[in-house]
C-alpha cells in the first residue's frame, strides 16, 4: 500500500483498531465444532454417538470458557448447508438439539451465561422456535459470559439479510444510498451488539472457515486444531488461547507503531 500522501486526509475504516485488541486474552472466541462423525467411525460407532459427545464436549467447553473469562463464545451448531446431511442425520441432531435445550438450559442459568441463537429459525419446528426464545428469555439477565450458538446460520445469508434490510431502508426514504458504509452495514448483521471475533478456532484438522461468521471475524486470529471436536477440551482450548496471546494484532499499523502504544 502505498504511503499517504501529505495534507490528505486518511480515509475512515469500519477496523478495529489497536486501542480495542482484547490483549492477551480473547475477548470473543468462535468455534467450528468439527469431527464428530469421525470420531465415531474410528470407534465403530453410529453418527449420533459422535454427535452426543461433541454435545457433551460444548458442555465442558462453556464451562472452560467461562472460567477462563472470556465474553462471548460462539459456536457453530448447524449450519444452512448442513440440511444435505442424511435425513435421519438431521432428524437426530433436531432431537438432541431440543434435548439440550430442555437439559443444559438450567445449567447455563444457574451458571449465569446467557444464551443466544442466530441464524435463520423458521425453518425449525414450531416447538424448537419456542424453545429457543424461551431460552433466551430466562438467561437474558445474565453477565458473567454470552454462549452464542449459531442455527441454520451461513456468514453469507448473515450478510445478505443486513443488505436487505438496509435495502427496505432506502426504499421506505429512510436512508439515502450514499448513506451505505461498512458501519452501517456492520450494525445489522448478527451480533452487532457483541465485540468481534478474536479468535476463530477449528477442530478436526480442516483448513477452512466454511462460510462461518465472515463479517465478524474479519479481522480474528485463526488457529486450526488437528483434534476431533469430542476430544477437543481443557487443554485444547486453552492451548488456542496461548496462541492467540503470542500473535501480535496491527490491524493496518507496522509493529513498532504497536510497541509504542503498549509501552
Amino acid at each position: 500500500m502505498p504511503d499517504q500522501e501529505p495534507g490528505r486526509d486518511v480515509p475512515v475504516s469500519a477496523a478495529p483498531d489497536v486501542a480495542a485488541d482484547a490483549g492477551a486474552l480473547p475477548r470473543h472466541v468462535a468455534v467450528i465444532m468439527d469431527g464428530n462423525n469421525r470420531w465415531a467411525k474410528q470407534r465403530g460407532l453410529p453418527g449420533n454417538e459422535g454427535h452426543r459427545a461433541g454435545e457433551q464436549a460444548l458442555r465442558d467447553i462453556v464451562e472452560v470458557a467461562a472460567r477462563a473469562k472470556l465474553e462471548v463464545l460462539t459456536v457453530f451448531a448447524f449450519s444452512s448447508e448442513n440440511w444435505r446431511r442424511p435425513p435421519n442425520e438431521v432428524a437426530a441432531l433436531m432431537q438432541l438439539f431440543l434435548m439440550a435445550l430442555q437439559v443444559r438450559v438450567r445449567e447455563l442459568d444457574r451458571a449465569r451465561i446467557r444464551l443466544r441463537f442466530i441464524g435463520d429459525r423458521t425453518a425449525f419446528s414450531p416447538e424448537l422456535q419456542a424453545g429457543m426464545l424461551e431460552a433466551e428469555a430466562q438467561t437474558a439477565a445474565h453477565t458473567r459470559m454470552t454462549l452464542v450458538i449459531a442455527v441454520n446460520y451461513g456468514g453469507q445469508w448473515d450478510v445478505a439479510q443486513a443488505a436487505r434490510r438496509l435495502a427496505e431502508q432506502v426504499a421506505a426514504g429512510k436512508l439515502a444510498p450514499a448513506d451505505i458504509d461498512a458501519a452501517r452495514l456492520g450494525d445489522q448483521v448478527e451480533m452487532a451488539d457483541l465485540p468481534p471475533v478474536d479468535l476463530l478456532i477449528r477442530t478436526g484438522g480442516e483448513l477452512r472457515i466454511s462460510n462461518f461468521v465472515l463479517w465478524q471475524s474479519a479481522y480474528a486470529e485463526y488457529h486450526f486444531s488437528d483434534v476431533l471436536w469430542p476430544d477437543f477440551g481443557h487443554d485444547q482450548l486453552h492451548a488456542a488461547l496461548d496462541d492467540f496471546a503470542l500473535r501480535q494484532r496491527r490491524f493496518g499499523r507496522t509493529s513498532e507503531q504497536i510497541e509504542a502504544f503498549h509501552a
